[in-house]
């Protein structure tokens, strides 16, 4: 450890460190902290005018406040995490609060840090998070990671690489990967890019579908049974486990296994051996787990209707992918691509697109994910008919009629529809945020938001499961109504 006033081991190593954060004091201690590691250090004692300057310039790590003069600076992560230079964000905080902990390292910060800590074990944190960084940025500067064979996974988005620099990380290993996100976000596709960029690619790829095995025969179809097990075992059949020796085993909607299941699946994790129905002997099997989920794994842990155990096994790496609605720059390379593939399985003319077409596919929210998009772009292929270019005409009318409604701004009644603090809900009965929509949505909206951070009990986590809004959309909200937590 370096003598007190002794420089820095990676004082030589330069970088730009932002400091957002509205505390004089603080913002003067931490650019000392900053320069005397040899960094450069800027300040903003706002959102909007930090925001501005990350935009500007490409910062390695950013300090970030958590409550600032305009707003919740956790609502700002998304933005700054997607920014080309990809920068490490640090949030500090005058006031800890578990849950935003949480839920900050779950959205991409660094590190989370209250403002109580020495300035010895920040700039400790911050010399790790510029370390990393720098070692980040020179593998992709001189190519050290490989390049990934991503066939079917098209965008440059930053929350999608994010997500490719996990996978390539995966082919460096055989760990176990756990994939999450909702419905329709390509949990197989990146499945399959992690198998195909591993050792074992030249082996099988072998899927189970949880949420289809039927419980009377769920052993059966994944540990095989010898002749005459039970009725009806007319030859041996092999198990799809066995079947995946030497390749990877993808277990899809992991969180649908039952959970008598889930005890005998994790043996076979822990000693690597398949006993058949029927057989007398264990048999030695060698595959990488790749499980995928949209379910939260956590929450039923505590429901107890998954195993602790299980999940701990599952989940050496972690990736979690972005919904389509946070790739926003990536829809028109999307649209592009699918177009062509349709055209082409459909022996049909290429077609090109208008700009309405894809202002109204940017526009549109996306519940459903690439699943759907994929299904909307077939709808106004085959609307199209004999059309050269695609408009946005030919996309379904309910998809146009909600876009063209998040278009229009609401007209301000009166008195809401549906008064959210007279209905007195608890946050057991407390309805999802969709079910308010009406004319007077801005309105209703904010007294929603309001009322649901009284009966969350200034949760985040919680109000966030409640709303059943995503984290980066609920910070957007609080932000956008001046909404203080906590």
């Amino acid at each position: 450890m370096a003598e007190p006033g002794a420089q820095h081991p990676l004082a030589s190593a330069g970088g730009s460190v932002l400091i957002i954060d509205d505390d004089a004091t603080m913002c003067h201690a931490l650019s000392r902290a900053v320069r005397r590691i040899g960094c450069d250090a800027d300040c903003a004692e706002t959102m909007a005018k930090g925001l501005h300057m990350a935009q500007t310039r490409g910062y390695d790590i950013v300090f970030l406040d958590v409550r600032l003069p305009d707003g919740n600076g956790l609502s700002l992560l998304p933005e700054l995490t997607s920014l080309p230079s990809s920068p490490e964000v640090i949030i500090i905080t005058g006031k800890g609060d578990p849950d935003g902990a949480e839920l900050a390292i779950g959205a991409g910060a660094w590190d989370y840090i209250e403002k109580t800590h020495s300035i010895q074990q920040i700039t400790l944190t911050l010399t790790r998070a510029l370390d990393f960084h720098k070692k980040r940025k020179l593998c992709r500067v001189t190519g050290a990671v490989k390049v990934l064979r991503r066939e079917h996974i098209v965008g440059d988005s930053q929350p999608l690489m994010r997500a490719l620099d996990l996978v390539a990380s995966c082919a460096l290993n055989s760990a176990n990967v756990l994939i999450t996100g909702e419905t329709g976000t390509g949990k197989e596709l990146f499945a399959r890019a992690i198998h195909e960029n591993s050792a074992r690619a030249s082996g099988p790829f072998v899927i189970v579908d949880c949420a289809a095995l039927p419980e009377t025969l769920v052993e059966s179809i994944l540990f095989g049974h010898k002749k005459g097990a039970f009725t009806g075992a007319e030859r041996d059949q092999l198990g799809l486990v066995l079947q995946a020796d030497g390749g990877t085993l993808f277990l899809d909607e992991i969180g649908e296994m039952p959970l008598s299941l889930q005890k005998v699946f994790l043996r076979v994790l822990q000693e690597r051996t398949v006993r058949s129905i029927g057989g007398r002997e264990e048999r030695a099997v060698d595959f990488r787990l790749v499980a995928a989920t949209n379910r939260d794994l956590g929450q039923m842990v505590a429901d107890k209707t998954f195993r602790n155990d299980l999940l701990y096994r599952i989940q050496s790496i972690s990736i979690h992918l972005p919904p389509l609605r946070e790739r926003v720059q990536d829809i028109r390379p999307l649209a592009n691509h699918f177009i062509e593939r349709i055209c082409a399985r459909n022996d049909s003319p290429q077609k090109g697109a208008c700009a309405d077409f894809f202002e109204t596919l940017e526009a549109y929210h996306w519940p459903g994910n690439v699943r759907e998009f994929i299904h909307t772009l077939e709808h106004a292929l085959a609307a199209a008919l004999l059309d050269s270019y695609l408009l946005a005409q030919h996309l379904p009318a309910a998809l146009r009629a909600k876009v063209a409604r998040s278009r229009v701004a609401p007209t301000v009644c009166a008195e809401p529809a549906l008064d959210v603090e007279a209905a007195g809900f608890t946050a057991a009965d407390m309805p999802p945020l969709q079910d308010f929509r009406d004319d007077a949505w801005n309105r209703i909206e904010q007294r929603y938001l309001k009322y649901l951070m009284t009966v969350s009990g200034g949760s985040m986590k919680e109000a966030i499961r409640i709303s059943g809004l995503s984290q980066s959309r609920f910070y957007a909200l609080l932000k956008k109504h001046n909404i203080a937590t906590r």
